[in-house]
């Protein structure tokens, strides 16, 4: 909800070429505490004005020589930001009220005044133009938190894969299929195998020896959806000679939290034999 003081506190100006509404408006919003009051009896000065000031409601009448209300709100539209026209319209003309709303006013108080009813509308008016004001303002605020938390997780994204670069032999990613779709490192040229043979049924270019036992076990993992750290499984070459390596992984979702594939790293933890 709107304080009474930010009410108060808004910024109101009253179009009308005639000096004595102008005054009778300005006593009773003054009466009524709003602060920021201001006028003119020249409806051309209207749009400069409200770029200057960015009026939070424009009391408009529309019946003025040189440049009615209507020619008035059609300027308004070129120059204001935003979608928003804060305007009520003020005429004695029944017919003129449904076109002026048509044109884009939010509201309209009838001549001769009722001072309970203009009271009313402006009052109602101004807490829904702050409330817009309110919105817009969130929104860009959400907007730029969302742009910065992007940022910093595009940030934290490349560190991380800098530092699995550095700190393992391979960094690798899966899809929801089991599919591998990123991988880096020399896991190719060190292993001579696919890297798919890690998980599922061996590749073309794999050869036997992986521990099947241990891969089961990965296997069950990944398809559990579970997340594993330093995972050892072996290989043992036809030579009677054995490859050890370790991998970490954890599963990915998306912000509907639906599962995206995995992504991990991998070393080879093989003790190499002293000459």
């Amino acid at each position: 909800m709107i304080a009474e003081s930010e009410l108060h506190d808004a910024s109101i100006l009253i179009v009308d070429d005639q000096e004595s509404n102008v005054s009778l408006l300005e006593q009773l919003l003054t009466e009524a505490g709003y602060s920021h009051v201001s006028s003119t009896l020249n409806p051309q000065e209207v749009c400069a004005l409200h770029r200057k000031n960015c009026y939070d409601l424009i009391l408009l009448d529309l019946q003025m020589p040189a440049m009615d209300g209507f020619q008035v709100m059609e300027g308004l539209k070129t120059n204001v930001r935003g979608s928003y026209l804060p305007v009520i319209v003020l005429t004695a003309q029944p017919g003129h009220k449904l076109r002026a709303l048509q044109a884009g006013a939010k509201d309209f108080i009838s001549k001769p005044f009722d001072l309970v009813e203009v009271k009313a509308r402006i009052h109602n008016m101004l807490e829904v133009r702050l409330l817009y004001k309110k919105l817009e303002s969130f929104n860009r605020l959400l907007e730029q938190m969302v742009q910065q938390r992007t940022a910093e997780l595009r940030e934290s994204e490349a560190r991380f894969r800098s530092l699995t670069e550095l700190a393992s032999d391979w960094y690798w990613e899966q899809d929801q299929n089991g599919d591998f779709t990123k991988v880096s490192g020399p896991v190719l040229d060190m292993l001579g195998i696919r890297v798919d043979g890690l998980n599922g049924a061996p590749a073309a270019t794999t050869t036997s020896g992986w521990n099947e036992a241990e891969r089961e076990h990965l296997r069950a993992t990944i398809a559990a959806r579970q997340p594993f750290l330093d995972f050892v499984f072996t290989r043992t070459h036809p030579t009677g000679s054995k490859q050890q390596f370790r991998v970490s992984g954890e599963p990915m979702f998306d912000r509907s939290c639906r599962f995206i594939g995995y992504r991990g790293i991998g070393v080879e933890i093989t003790v190499k034999a002293t000459p």
